[in-house]
This record gives structure tokens, sequence and C-alpha cells, in this order.
């Protein structure tokens, strides 16, 4: 059983939620690495592609070339979400173009371009699917505290595999657990715990970044959601916000309290108050201000920067002992 912290541990001043210059660095090169990492694919494409394209001995010569009609269509401009609208025909003719409108005039550098523009259409959708790393990676720490809570305190826990949906047992040297699952179930002082994270809560008709449920693991089926009509299930909800940027801190900070403000209403509508908490990478005064604030008044149960590693462990120790 977890030992429960006394809550005058968890009184948290301006001062003590505020991110510090080297903590946003730290964040920001931790987001650079990950894209980097990312990157590799396309990049390893990319070097395979130029290989294959110099051995076509013009531009043309790269339509018999099974092997690089994708890397083609890519360097021609096509997203991976456009080619589903497209015929075959359409396809044949945005290549076409791509050979005669930039292929053909850079000669014998054609494979070079055929590269360069490749890694451009690659580029933009690395760009895209890097506007959410910083929502990811905020929500890997929090699962990885979570679980290591868990661990430390002898607490059996199992995660539910986003891609197989099945669940499985979580030993204390699990690695990299964080990254498959999209379900955390625990048991303690005989009681049952479901962690979900990004789920529809109907009650409220939006999505809401955690949620704690009394379930059993069983009870939890993606394809059969009536765990979540069931209001007196919720133990606690919570906006987890993993933007390291200072500039966009306050707007994180307005979505999340519009959201638990939200959920707050219809919960209490239902005569239900579960409590609610906020975690985010990005603290400015201002709103930690707002946020010391809510947690005198009882709005808020609890609040966490992300960054800060006792701050965190103390808020996942809470939830685990809801």
């Amino acid at each position: 059983m977890a030992k429960k912290i006394n809550n005058d541990l968890v009184r948290l001043t301006v001062d003590d939620l505020l991110t510090s210059r080297d903590e946003t660095r730290a964040g920001f090169i931790a987001m650079a690495l990950e894209k980097n990492l990312m990157a590799s694919q396309y990049v390893e494409e990319a070097k395979a592609l130029r290989v294959f394209a110099r051995q076509a001995g013009n531009p043309r010569d790269l339509l018999a070339i099974k092997g690089v009609r994708q890397g083609l269509l890519a360097a021609s401009g096509l997203s991976n979400k456009s080619l589903t609208w497209l015929r075959d025909e359409d396809k044949d003719k945005a290549i076409l173009g791509l050979i005669e409108t930039f292929l053909e005039p850079a000669g014998s550098k054609f494979a070079d371009e055929l590269v360069y523009r490749y890694l451009l259409t690659k580029g933009d959708a690395l760009g895209g699917s890097a506007r959410n790393l910083a929502g990811t990676l905020g929500d890997r720490k929090f699962l990885r505290f979570l679980i290591s809570v868990l661990s430390l305190a002898g607490i059996e826990y199992s995660w539910k595999e986003r891609k197989t949906r099945k669940w499985i047992a979580g030993p204390a040297e699990d690695t990299n657990v964080e990254q498959l699952l999209n379900a955390l179930h625990w048991h303690t002082d005989g009681k049952d715990r479901l962690l979900l994270n990004n789920v529809k809560v109907p009650l409220i008709n939006k999505n809401v970044d955690l949620v704690l449920l009394d379930a059993k693991a069983a009870d939890w089926q993606e394809t059969d959601r009536s765990l979540l009509i069931q209001n007196s299930r919720y133990v606690a909800i919570g906006e987890l916000k993993g933007g390291i940027d200072p500039a966009g801190a306050d707007e994180h900070w307005k979505t999340a309290d519009t959201a638990l403000t939200r959920s707050r209403t219809h919960f209490q509508s239902q005569r239900l108050i579960p409590p609610t908490f906020f975690i985010g990478a990005a603290i400015e005064r201002s709103m930690a201000v707002e946020i010391v604030g809510q947690l005198e008044k009882g709005i808020l149960s609890r609040a966490a920067n992300l960054t800060k590693d006792d701050q965190l462990a103390l808020v996942c120790e809470w939830l685990v002992n809801l």
C-alpha cells in the first residue's frame, strides 16, 4: 500500500510552480531530440531513394523502377493523405510533372534533385506530426511517473496495449510501457482504479485529457464505452498540457481551466464532485497566481509543474491513493 502524503507537503506557492529558464531549455532540447528520432525514418528512405535513382540513366528511366514510385509521388508534393483521393492516372500525371518541370532541367544532378524534393514533402509531414509532440511527451512523462509510483509502492498494475487491445501485467522492470498503453489499471486498499487519457466524457460531450475511474480492467472496452456514461464512477478529472513554449503557456492554461470548469459544472449538476487537477509544462507567473488561488479555494484539488519531478510524483501518489 502506498503511504499517503500529508496535505501540508503538497501546498504550492506561485514560485514553486514557475517553469525556470533551464527547465524551458531542457524541454526544447528534449523535443528537438525526439524530432530527430522521428526524422530518421525519412532520412534513411531518402538515402535508399538516391541509390535507386542513380541506377536510372535519365529522369524518365525512373518510371521503370518499381521500387521508387512512392518516392516519386512524395517528391511531386503529394502527401499520403492526398493519395487516397487520386486515381492512378492522376498520380502518373503528378510524376510526369515532377520529371518535366524539375528533374530533367537538373541534368545529371536529377537524382539529388529528386531526393531534395522528397525530403521537402516528408519534412512537411514531420512538421504535422511534431505539432502533437509536446502533448505526447507530456503524456509519456506523466504515465512513466505514475507507473513508477505504483512499482515503488509494490502495487500490482496492468496496462492495455494500444494496438492489440490486450491487458498486460506490468512488472516493475517494464520499459517504454508509457509509449504503448492507452489505459492503466491498479488495485489497492480494496479499490480498483482505471486511468484513461484523451477520452470523450458523455456527460460533458467533450474530450478530457485524464480521467480516473472506479472500475476493473475488464470493465473497459473501446468498442463498448458504456462505462463512461456511469457518472458515479468518475474518481478524478485532470488536464495535462505538455507544451514547453512560454509564449503559449497562458493559452494552454485557459484551455485547461475552461475544460475543468466545464467538467465541474456538469458533474455538480448530477450532485457529484470528482476532484480536478492540472499538470502543465510551461507555467508563467500570471497563470501560477490563478492556479494557487484555485488550490487555496479548493476549486482545484492538485496541480503540478510537469518539469518538476517532486511535484509530479506527489500528484501521482495522490491519484494512486484516491
